[in-house]
């Protein structure tokens, strides 16, 4: 049986003829909405064709417009050479940025060559992507190849619009019946149901899927980490993500020209701190012949002014032993679950920015074999059956190790580091007693327990793969 809608599509259109969802919308007085519902349930019927069609349209972007009205920056640079103004810095001077955007496309272009910090043009400069962009601005057709660099300077966006057509291919002998497609409270009321046929549904058809709102995985398997820690005892304490270097590296006894310093490790901030005080002085000698501790500390002179400069943190370990020399007696449990920051190239196991978990355990009667237990416990309760530990290397602790758990199909997987701070760390900041310590990557965590094997996926917005990933783990 066809809907109302149904019949009144079919008896307002002709056969044969092609139609927009809106030139239909006028001709059966629906709205455009009903006609596509319509449409697409008499296609199934086959009664109805509908062609789909995307169409692409170029629009000119914000920084387009602006280079529109004021001039490609090769087109500004071009017009200053030609002008007398040959020198690198006083063009960089009047150009500002767009200079080296403008010096970029004169050399990609073969335009200009540079001789004794001089720019010389070579050849006569066309600047042809102007005229494109007034194109696009005026509406005009253009191949998709010719706008093709505009779009990857972005100066160039495109809109895809699909386009719905409707032909009617032919009609069954039909008459419009007064059916009720929905029952309202007011036709109960007044009895007008009565003697009327009602829409009837197919219940074999299978119905629309509806999704559910639930918490992101990842954002769940932090908070099942937070909860293991907060019921073992541990305090959650946060820290910022901006910190001295004396926080980050130093306190931490880890030497000024360790390759984790280097720029290729860490963002570094054009930016210094104050740094003075008695823990400052203790840890420059620590570093610099051991102080107090029985260490021989690193030699060398060491550098307050690189101590003074902000960093991106590069662990939360900043934020747990910044809170440990504040927080110096015994007992202390703390944990830090939150961003941290390296210079890494990105692939299937590697971002520049990721969560890092950070834990201590401060006490007067502690030791290795607590530390060990303790990180069991909670890859236990993280549902990793097996666990072992390797011994690893750490500048602040002594002994170290690397937590391992076995995962079917990968064999065993290093999850972070773990050990006891050594004194040089302590000693200089008074902390009394023996420090448990520990920091563990919640990205791999979670790549593990989701079964991923690409860290990126647990940041791209795939609807597809959120909707249907299970709402607990169970």
């Amino acid at each position: 049986m066809l809907s109302k809608i149904e019949i009144m599509l079919l008896k307002s259109l002709d056969t044969g003829k092609i139609y927009t969802p809106e030139e239909a919308a006028e001709i059966a007085g629906m709205s455009r909405d009903a006609v596509l519902k319509a449409a697409y349930l008499l296609q199934d019927k086959g009664y109805v064709r509908i062609t789909e069609k995307s169409e692409v349209r170029f629009k000119v972007t914000d920084e387009g417009e602006k280079y529109c009205r004021e001039g490609l920056p090769e087109e500004k640079l071009a017009s200053l050479i030609k002008e007398g103004v040959e020198s690198i810095d006083e063009l960089r001077e009047k150009l500002g940025r767009e200079f080296q955007i403008g010096l970029g496309w004169l050399r990609k272009k073969g335009l200009v060559k540079i001789e004794k910090g001089k720019i010389k043009l070579v050849k006569e400069p066309a600047f042809e992507e102007k005229e494109i962009l007034k194109m696009i601005k005026e509406g005009r057709a253009l191949k998709t190849d010719v706008v093709k660099p505009l779009e990857r300077r972005k100066l160039v966006g495109r809109d895809e619009l699909k386009k719905v057509l409707i032909e009617i291919v032919k009609k069954p002998e039909i008459e419009l019946l007064d059916i009720i497609t929905d029952l309202t409270p007011e036709m109960l009321l007044n009895g007008s149901w009565k003697g009327k046929e009602f829409l009837k549904y197919d219940v074999s058809i299978p119905s629309k899927e509806i999704y559910g709102g639930k918490i992101h995985p990842y954002e769940r398997i932090i908070e099942e980490c937070r909860k293991v820690f907060l019921e073992m005892g541990f305090k959650e304490i946060k820290g910022h993500y901006v910190q001295p270097a004396f926080w980050n590296f130093d306190a931490l006894f880890q030497p000024q020209d360790h390759p984790a310093r280097d720029m290729q490790d860490t963002f570094y901030l054009d930016r210094y701190v104050d740094l003075e005080g008695d823990i400052v002085e203790k840890v420059r000698q620590t570093h610099e012949n051991g102080w107090t501790t029985g260490s021989t500390g690193w030699g060398g002179e060491w550098s307050l002014e690189k101590a003074r400069q902000l960093v991106l943190r590069t662990h939360t370990t900043a934020i747990t032993i910044h809170y440990l020399a504040e927080n110096p007696d015994p007992p202390q449990k703390a944990f830090c679950i939150d961003r941290v920051y390296r210079r890494e190239t990105i692939d299937a196991t590697h971002l520049p920015e990721f969560d890092q978990l950070e834990g201590v355990v401060l006490d007067r009667d502690v030791g290795f074999r607590h530390l060990l237990g303790l990180l069991k416990e909670f890859f236990t309760k993280m549902g990793f059956e097996d666990v072992r530990f390797r011994p690893g290397y750490f500048p602040y602790t002594e002994p170290s190790v690397e937590p391992e758990v076995y995962v079917e199909g990968l064999g065993w997987v290093e999850l972070g580091g773990a050990g006891i701070f050594r004194k040089e760390v302590t000693e200089p900041l008074g902390i009394r007693g023996k420090v448990l310590a520990w920091g563990l990557g919640i990205g791999r965590l979670a790549m593990l327990k989701i079964g991923l094997k690409d860290l990126r996926r647990l940041y791209l917005p795939d609807l597809g793969w959120l909707r249907t990933f299970p709402a607990s783990k169970k």
